[in-house]
């Protein structure tokens, strides 16, 4: 039986601090099966998922957000996009596979860090808002904390992990959001910071067996109530319908190029790799009804 992805959210250190944990397994293999990434692309791609799934949720349902992480590494650009649990993702360069000497996955190396996080929130309000911080160790969890941190003023620790197998599936990940709330004493500071300093890294504990629930346990001492508990999935939600659109969008000349000359259009999702294909009738109806002269 496919086990469930879910998200815990608590407040804990007294109610100091508030802090989601998730188990992603199910969700990041899923991601790495559709995009057909190797490690390193597959914990760089699992850790963004992980992160900014528990980030939607911070949100109300309907409230959508973007995010773009890019380097400059070997990766390229990652585009997650998710709401309320619900998460999908694209990776330019699936193919990448490279090691510390340690032996761990090289994310840094592969993501880099010429570049940005670029958060845009879409909350049904007139226009979107946008938060831009820049990369730290392109290693996802430091990147996240720093843009807490700068961007929104939370001070906040972030930690996720993804371990791969030697088939290259994924064998664990989850992770963790801690953001302090205000006036927390610097007691409480130094107690979390004591406790995060001491705590095994998260693929390990989910690896191990441990629930979003347990990892809360470990990282706040005991010292937690949970608030709410939510689901978190890998889906896309593209449609043929939404792709005609987009191709409503070259308009009337562009279209009828393509029709005079290829008589038909492929379109590949780059978030599930489905393939839609128009014919030629599609394509002069698409332009007929949506594209001016």
């Amino acid at each position: 039986m496919e086990k469930k992805d879910y998200t815990v959210k608590a407040y804990c250190f007294n109610n100091n601090a508030r802090i989601y944990a998730c188990d992603s397994t199910t969700l990041c293999e899923e991601a790495r099966k559709l995009h057909g990434t190797w490690p390193t692309s597959t914990a760089a791609l699992g850790r963004s998922l992980s992160v900014v799934a528990m980030m939607s949720l911070m949100y109300k349902m309907g409230e959508h957000l973007t995010v773009k992480i890019d380097g400059g590494g070997p990766i390229g650009q990652m585009i997650i996009e998710a709401s309320y649990g619900t998460v999908k993702g694209s990776i330019h360069n699936p193919e990448v596979f490279l090691q510390y000497n340690d032996g761990h996955l090289a994310v840094g190396k592969g993501v880099g860090t010429d570049g940005d996080i670029v958060v845009t929130k879409d909350l049904n309000m007139r226009e979107p808002f946008t938060s831009i911080a820049n990369l730290q160790t392109g290693e996802i969890g430091d990147d996240f904390t720093y843009y807490f941190a700068s961007s929104e003023q939370i001070p906040s620790s972030v930690g996720v992990g993804v371990l791969v197998n030697p088939d290259n599936s994924v064998s664990a990940a989850g992770g963790f959001i801690l953001q302090l709330m205000p006036g927390c004493p610097e007691e409480v500071i130094t107690k979390i910071e004591e406790r995060l300093n001491n705590i095994k890294p998260v693929s390990q504990m989910i690896s191990e067996g441990y629930t979003p629930e347990m990892i809360i346990n470990d990282v706040s001492g005991g010292d937690y109530h949970i608030l709410e508990t939510n689901p978190i999935k890998y889906e896309c939600d593209c449609s043929k319908e939404r792709f005609a659109r987009g191709i409503a969008t070259l308009g009337y000349d562009e279209l009828t190029k393509i029709i005079n000359e290829d008589e038909k259009a492929e379109v590949l999702c780059h978030f599930c790799m489905k393939k839609y294909n128009f014919n030629k009738s599609e394509l002069i109806s698409i332009r007929d009804n949506f594209c001016k002269k």
